[in-house]
């Protein structure tokens, strides 16, 4: 006497799968297409929240005063980096300084590198006073434990060093002291050095007859003096004094540039969250409506099974088998495609959005794949269940007897 064998759920999901490849093929293509947008939506919205909390952390400055008309190129600088310059009278560090509510001050001079012919790159040059500087300093301390000494340089995420630890600059080669760790501001792109290397290379680059930009305004001139205000007073009420105070001089308050970065990025993660309910729920349209009629196709099927022994509840558990391998393998396929289009081309997004932009800790990112896989393996088995239990009530009699 034949031995009776059970019926494997999953082994006979699978063969029902194989058996009809272009039904599968495109209720998987409808996954992947769900998985791509709510990973990718995902990851995008955490990394621009990433950005914008280390950049406001890395500022750490509460007023930026500029010369009067440079705010909007001061806030280019800030958020995108890039090559720029703008100029006035050194002087004014010691009146903002003295400014009611001004807790401490510190002077920065630009020098835009504006040609690659004499340096490793086109890159901004940022001189600090080590005597004031309260804003450069403490971040190069997570990276350098000592003192940075006149002639050394210290350079942002994304720029590239010379194999021995340098980098050259008006035709001389400087040593790098540091790289900082990433902001997700213009800093990444930018190069910091004490006022008097910063002097020391101005008069060597003079010496092979370079030229610059700034060398109308003269040597007693600097480009922006960050502030920070004491917390008792307002910033708005400081910086209004400063203005007030100072002929030609715009100040911008950092919690209004990241304020208004906030609402931006707020409005746009929100319409990835949008974008990404709005397809699932689609997705679970189609699915329905697939699954639907690929059972009504196979209703003799279903009733053939139920002739060899298998139960209601076993007809079920197949085809939300059978739907859930579909979401579990379009989820893992959805999710690969979107980490190879966001993970390598990180920098390349963050300058297209214009945003801070900044890769989450792995951590979050293996939650969002758990969750993402969840949600994709979940539509298929949500779609498939109303026709599950429809196929499991129809009588098998009458169903077999069907088109006689």
């Amino acid at each position: 006497m034949r031995k009776k064998r059970k019926l494997d759920t999953g082994l006979l999901s699978l063969q029902n799968l194989k058996a009809r490849p272009v039904r599968t093929a495109c209720l998987t293509a409808v996954v992947v297409i769900l998985a791509f947008a709510l990973f990718g939506g995902s990851v995008l919205a955490l990394n621009l929240r990433q950005g914008l909390i280390t950049m406001t952390k890395r500022f750490g400055a509460d007023l930026m005063v500029v010369p009067e008309g440079a705010s909007e190129k001061a806030q280019a600088l800030l958020l995108q980096g890039g090559a720029d310059y703008f100029y006035f009278d050194a002087g004014i560090t010691g009146k903002i300084a003295g400014t009611e509510g001004i807790a401490c001050a510190s002077p920065q001079f630009y020098l835009a590198s504006l040609s690659t012919e004499c340096c490793d790159a086109a890159v901004q040059l940022i001189a600090y006073d080590p005597e004031t500087d309260f804003v450069v300093q403490p971040w190069i301390a997570e990276k350098h434990s000592e003192t940075i000494a006149d002639g050394q340089l210290v350079v942002g995420s994304r720029i590239t060093l010379r194999p021995n630890g340098t980098i050259q600059l008006f035709n001389h080669e400087y040593p790098v002291a540091a790289q900082l760790s990433n902001s997700a501001s213009g800093f990444d792109t930018s190069i910091f050095m004490t006022m008097n290397t910063m002097r020391q290379l101005i008069d060597l680059a003079h010496a092979e007859k370079d030229n610059f930009l700034a060398d109308k305004y003269g040597e007693g001139v600097i480009s922006t003096v960050l502030a920070k205000v004491d917390p008792a007073k307002p910033s708005s009420l400081v910086a209004y004094n400063i203005r007030k105070q100072n002929e030609g001089v715009e100040v911008l308050i950092s919690q209004g540039i990241f304020s208004a970065l906030a609402a931006t990025l707020s409005g746009l993660v929100s319409y990835i969250h949008v974008f990404s309910a709005v397809l699932w729920i689609l997705a679970l349209i189609v699915l329905a409506a697939v699954f639907s009629g690929s059972i009504h196709e196979r209703k003799k099927e279903f009733a053939l099974l139920r002739i060899l022994g298998a139960t209601r509840k076993k007809l079920i558990t197949m085809v939300l088998s059978e739907s859930a391998l579909v979401g579990i393998a379009g989820g893992a396929a959805g999710i690969v495609l979107a980490g190879i289009v966001i993970f390598p081309f990180s920098t390349l997004i963050s300058e297209r959005l214009g945003l801070p932009y900044l890769d989450a800790p792995f951590l979050n990112v293996i939650l969002l794949i758990l969750g993402s896989l969840f949600l994709s393996a979940l539509v298929g088995p949500l779609a498939s269940l109303y026709s599950a239990f429809r196929i499991s009530r129809a009588e098998t009699y009458y169903t077999m007897r069907e088109g006689e």
